[in-house]
């Protein structure tokens, strides 16, 4: 098991070298700190705590800012563990993107948007009553209960709270990995909404093989574009200095055939 915190940054897409479209979510990824290491023998069970984001001192309590200076590091917003980690760690290391790789399949966890109270319709997707005709049953629910035993059974859905639940898609998809700009491409989309805190890590489900994609990128684009740029600031500043030569060797001209029209006259 490997995983990583990260925030949401929103959607995009992208292209692979046969054509195809995916769509992805871009997860910011700057490295986490590892600010504790638990073990069977201390804790009872194996796992590490990621930190990441850093907090105001001011609003750090005591706990955190002991766990901090033991990591080496300022006190974090978000935390969390993860267990059976594959590698061996210490506390005060670092875990970046690299730890993934294109193709890898992985479980994204977030906590969904909140929609506020909402009724049977938006919250649990059932069909409304005619509109028109006389009748007087829209947007409420159903029959609420039964003759016996004369009340509303446990587990009714009725309208309330909507959102704000943590929840995980399974069996994404690793797209891109670029540790240089801290950010990880996932296929699909992931819960939360934009600048929410995800948890990244290992699919617990895979039965699919590694099938990394290649995706197109458009660097080799820009870098002709600033070549392009760079040759003709190049050839403006040859073209500049070829003027400013002639420009000079003309006045040189100038100024020997008035030095020699002046000399004659004085003869």
């Amino acid at each position: 098991m490997k995983g990583i915190l990260g925030r949401k940054v929103g959607m995009t897409q992208v292209f692979t070298k046969d054509g195809k479209l995916i769509p992805v979510t871009v997860v910011e990824v700057e490295p986490n700190v590892v600010m504790q290491v638990k073990t069977p023998e201390k804790d009872g069970y194996s796992a590490i705590q990621l930190g990441v984001f850093e907090k105001s001192e001011k609003k750090a309590n005591k706990a955190e800012a002991g766990r901090a200076k033991a990591a080496n590091t300022t006190p974090k917003r978000f935390l969390k563990e993860i267990r059976d980690v594959e590698a061996s760690y210490n506390v005060g290391d670092a875990v970046g993107a690299s730890i993934f790789e294109i193709g890898d399949v992985v479980d994204v966890t977030g906590v969904t948007k909140g929609k506020g109270f909402q009724g049977v319709i938006k919250r649990h997707n059932q069909s409304r009553g005619p509109m028109t005709h006389g009748s007087h049953y829209h947007r409420r629910p159903g029959s609420l209960g039964t003759m016996l035993p004369k009340r509303v059974l446990k587990g009714k859905k009725l309208a309330g709270h909507m959102g704000v639940d943590t929840v995980t898609i399974q069996n994404l998809e690793i797209i891109e990995v670029n540790e240089a700009e801290n950010y990880i491409l996932v296929s699909g989309n992931v819960p939360g909404a934009k600048n929410s805190l995800v948890l990244i890590k290992s699919a617990v489900k895979n039965s699919r093989k590694k099938d990394p994609k290649e995706i197109l990128t458009y660097e080799t684009v820009v870098d002709e574009v600033e070549e392009v740029a760079l040759e003709d600031a190049q050839n403006a500043e040859a073209v500049e200095a070829t003027t400013e030569e002639v420009v000079e060797t003309e006045a040189e001209e100038v100024k020997t055939e008035d030095t020699a029209e002046s000399a004659e006259e004085s003869k």
